[in-house]
């Protein structure tokens, strides 16, 4: 039988030839049929476009989730989102990693086959570039204040949440001795022309510190 192309290849994956592009291999593999178009949308939107490690963690993402679901386990946002981290994140212990291997394969999921299932940004942008043929599109002053300001609050969110799951499981198993808790991120910036203190993704929203705005008017 012919196999039919897939979309997701693109006409140069299909005319070159030797080892196949490990995207368009993971994609068809997992039946992901439109991650290809939706990578590209993402990746070039001109002025939200999300980053290549972005992009990466979100197919991963779709893999775990994928592999879940053919093993019966119907996985929430949630659950992928952190059982992903678990798989992934340098700041997860070994216990921590251990546990969650070993839940996979108590529900049927080759974890070894998984890892390797999982792409790199450099993955990605192998993918995008030479099988699909895109480019970054060139962001806008105003636009790249806005994508990194949305960067640094998932960042902070990140932590909050990381911050909060660890304090919350030392102090259920008696490894820290803490009771009720709140967790707070906040990270600042420091002009030292006029001392002013901002919240960083409040400076990025206010395209910088007033200071500089009023020397520019003098």
């Amino acid at each position: 039988m012919t196999d039919t192309p897939n979309d997701d290849e693109g006409p140069s994956e299909r005319r070159r030839p030797g080892p196949r592009n490990k995207v368009v291999r993971v994609i068809e593999a997992y039946g992901l049929g439109d991650t290809g178009a939706r990578l590209e949308a993402e990746w070039t939107a001109p002025e939200d476009g999300r980053s290549l490690r972005e992009l990466a963690d979100w197919f991963n993402r779709r893999v775990l989730e994928t592999a879940l679901a053919d093993a019966g386990v119907p996985p929430s946002e949630r659950d992928v989102a952190e059982t992903y981290r678990l798989l992934s994140d340098d700041d997860v212990t070994g216990g921590e990693r251990r546990q969650v291997e070993a839940r996979l394969e108590r529900t049927g999921v080759d974890v070894e086959s998984l890892r390797r299932d999982f792409v790199t940004h450099q993955a990605i942008h192998s993918y995008l570039t030479k099988v699909r043929g895109a480019s970054a599109p060139t962001t806008s002053d105003e636009g790249q204040l806005r994508k990194d300001r949305d960067r640094l609050e998932r960042l902070r969110n990140r932590t909050f949440a990381v911050t909060e799951e660890t304090v919350g499981r030392l102090s259920r198993t008696d490894r820290l001795a803490l009771d009720s808790f709140s967790v707070f991120v906040n990270v600042q910036v420091v002009c030292e022309d006029c001392g002013t203190r901002y919240e960083a993704s409040e400076l990025l929203r206010a395209g910088g510190c007033d200071c500089r705005s009023e020397r520019s008017d003098e």
